[in-house]
């Protein structure tokens, strides 16, 4: 995949408002739960306890700054919502939420989960519980920073991904059912 072009600071380098469902992002549905366009938003249904669902849209980017609005629709409040940059055949990095107003960064690579900066998932009042969260990502140089509600939480670094594609991702602890809706997609460049 080609590297986005040069942008000034503040260009939006893309947008999803999903309300097309032909733009590319991953339609399912199967035991494990659901993952499609749904009533102008992008649904995530993970049926299956200890499992996380995520999709992106096929991009390639270095430095960005990803937003996205999600709401817990059902399920249970500890669940994992969030965003993911960087991603590369199967490795990412992640900031996420819990309903129940807990948040982390971390780094999916070689199939393992490795969190940044902290040993477990901190709880912060930022965190709106029980109605829609505004969340940021900043992933600039080998600097991640992670915005909720537009109050910074946390901020780590790590130089293992450079580079690729941004997403959404959504999972499961131990009760499954955790049902979102992310909406306002947006990447812009930092």
């Amino acid at each position: 995949m080609p590297i986005v072009a040069s942008a000034a600071s503040g260009d939006v380098l893309y947008q999803e408002e999903f309300e097309d469902n032909t733009t590319g992002w991953a339609r399912l549905a199967n035991d494990n739960g659901i993952m499609d366009y749904d009533g102008g938003g992008y649904r995530m249904l993970v049926r299956q306890p200890k499992f996380n669902f995520w999709s992106i849209p096929k991009k390639n980017f270095t430095d960005v700054r990803a937003e996205v609005d999600v709401i817990k629709l059902n399920g249970p409040d500890e669940n994992r919502m969030g965003l993911i940059c960087r991603y590369q055949a199967g490795n990412y990095y992640f900031f996420v939420i819990s309903s129940d107003g807990y948040y982390v960064i971390g780094k999916f690579i070689g199939g393992m989960t490795l969190l940044l900066g902290q040993s477990e998932m901190q709880a912060s009042e930022a965190v709106q519980k029980g109605t829609l969260n505004h969340l940021r990502a900043d992933c600039i140089g080998n600097t991640l920073t992670f915005y909720i509600n537009f109050t910074q939480v946390a901020s780590a670094t790590d130089t293992d991904l450079p580079s690729g594609d941004v997403g959404l991702l959504a999972g499961a602890f131990s009760e499954p059912g955790v049902d979102v809706l992310f909406d306002h997609f947006v990447v812009i460049q930092p």
